[in-house]
């Protein structure tokens, strides 16, 4: 029962991480929002699942590395209050990890739903 309770304190850790990130970083509240309209896009065009899969951890992995993004701006600031060429180059490097993730994120999605999409609008014209 101890185990538990460490296992349930943990995950309630862990999701007061995820609710301060998105409270509090404007880019992680649009990656929500973008990753909403992409799996609703997901639904609308019945997009086979092993596509949505992709989707899903293209989903996954941007918002773990804007976390860990948030999670090491926090501790270089904390450890570094005053401008450091060292801590720019921390925080910029793991910036740059979630605009990395992004950017393949956008490929995967012009790959998966682009012919659907454009199947769609020729069906309009």
């Amino acid at each position: 029962m101890k185990q538990w309770r460490r296992f349930v304190r943990s995950f309630s850790y862990a999701l007061q991480g995820i609710v301060h990130t998105v409270k509090t970083q404007r880019n992680m509240r649009i990656h929500v929002a973008a990753a909403t309209i992409v799996l609703a896009a997901a639904w609308w065009l019945q997009t086979p699942r092993s596509d949505v899969l992709l989707v899903f951890f293209s989903i996954g992995l941007v918002f773990a590395l804007e976390l860990v993004n948030t999670a090491v701006e926090a501790a270089v600031d904390l450890a570094s209050p005053n401008w450091h060429a060292k801590a720019k180059i921390a925080k910029d490097a793991s910036a740059g990890a979630v605009l990395v993730a992004a950017i393949v994120s956008v490929a995967i999605g012009i790959l998966v739903f682009g012919p659907p999409l454009l199947d769609k609008v020729a069906h309009w014209l």
